[in-house]
């Protein structure tokens, strides 16, 4: 019996790219498939765009706006699949990607073995696609990939992962608290119910990179900030679950160090909640430190002028780079039809 794989694409304001990523969806050479859409209250055309490629196999469902988790678990809660195989209204998938991690999965003799993939970043150029190896890309156990990816602040993107039936509903539903860094939550408690993550590197995603001001982008908004720190503290008790050790100590300290910056200024009282964190865990975080470009700006003018300098620059240099990359695109063919043959990645 060939496995059912259910697609879930939640969706909200993504009437540009919408219409693609369904398409790699249909795409995929694995036949056996379903695809349910959740249009989250959008105010543009989302709900238009994915009703034209509702069928039998392509399921189209509307709500208010209530996030992304919520729509994530609206999804679920309809779908049959065997594995599940999460994707961005965004992002697009390989044509093989869920059947190189089907193939794989029939060489295991469990169900709670969580499968991972290559993902390229790009903006609009597909074509230019960057495929960036990380020390995630590889087989691991569950306490080394979460030591790995809190030490090195490394990350997968949600379209990697195919997750069994059985393991899905023991990794539980997506945390609806959570606006920002709920699918680094979610695929951590995955991570946590399964028995190894095994890494397909011949199935490969696609990720949009996306622009300041987008969901997935924290800056000094309370909402984000909230919901960041809450995925660190829960990342923190997910690692400590599974020992308490030096490792996973020092791991877990570089970890809230890293985002530790984001808190110090805007959010003293959340600053201060980490700094206690650190503390149970033996340590203390240090006072972030910017970059010698913006050292002498932080002596004039204080931490929060730099720090507002820093983001800003770096705004402009991402809204020049999309903006020279947005041209190219519409410059090239605009066939974003992923096929063998006809889309070409570039290693870094």
């Amino acid at each position: 019996m060939r496995s059912l794989i259910s697609i879930l694409i939640p969706a909200y304001n993504a009437e540009r790219w919408l219409a693609d990523t369904i398409r790699s969806a249909l795409a995929q050479t694995w036949s056996h498939k379903d695809i349910i859409i959740v249009n989250d209250g959008s105010c543009d055309q989302t709900l238009a765009v994915a009703r034209q490629f509702a069928s039998r196999d392509v399921s189209v469902v509307t709500q208010t706006n209530q996030g992304a988790a919520a729509a994530r678990n609206r999804a679920l809660s309809l779908s049959q699949g065997d594995y599940i195989q999460w994707l961005d209204a965004d992002d697009l998938l390989s044509p093989n990607k869920v059947a190189k991690q089907i193939e794989a999965a029939q060489e295991c003799q469990s169900e709670r073995v969580l499968f991972s993939s290559a993902w390229g970043a790009f903006m609009y150029r597909v074509s230019r696609a960057q495929f960036c190896p990380t020390p995630l890309w590889c087989d691991l156990s569950p306490v080394e990939w979460l030591l790995r990816k809190m030490g090195q602040n490394l990350h997968m993107q949600t379209a990697t992962w195919l997750v069994s039936r059985e393991l899905t509903e023991a990794t539980g539903p997506w945390d609806t608290r959570l606006s920002l860094d709920d699918d680094g939550e979610y695929f951590s408690r995955a991570v946590l119910a399964s028995d190894a993550i095994r890494f397909v590197p011949d199935a490969k995603v696609f990720y949009r990179q996306p622009g300041y001001g987008r969901l997935s982008s924290i800056d000094s908004s309370d909402k984000k900030l909230e919901s960041q720190f809450l995925s660190m503290r829960l990342h923190v008790d997910y690692l400590r679950s599974f020992e308490e050790s030096e490792r996973v100590r020092a791991a877990s300290l570089t970890y809230l160090q890293t985002w530790f910056v984001w808190f110090f200024e805007e959010r003293p009282d959340l600053a201060r909640e980490l700094e206690q964190l650190a503390a149970a865990l033996g340590g203390r975080l240090e006072i972030p430190r910017l970059s010698w470009k913006y050292l002498w700006i932080q002596k004039l003018f204080g931490w929060t002028v730099a720090k507002w300098v820093r983001q800003r620059w770096n705004q402009c240099k991402s809204s020049v780079m999309r903006s020279w990359d947005k041209t190219l695109f519409h410059l090239e063919d605009r066939n974003f039809a992923i096929r063998p043959g006809n889309c070409s990645t570039k290693s870094a």
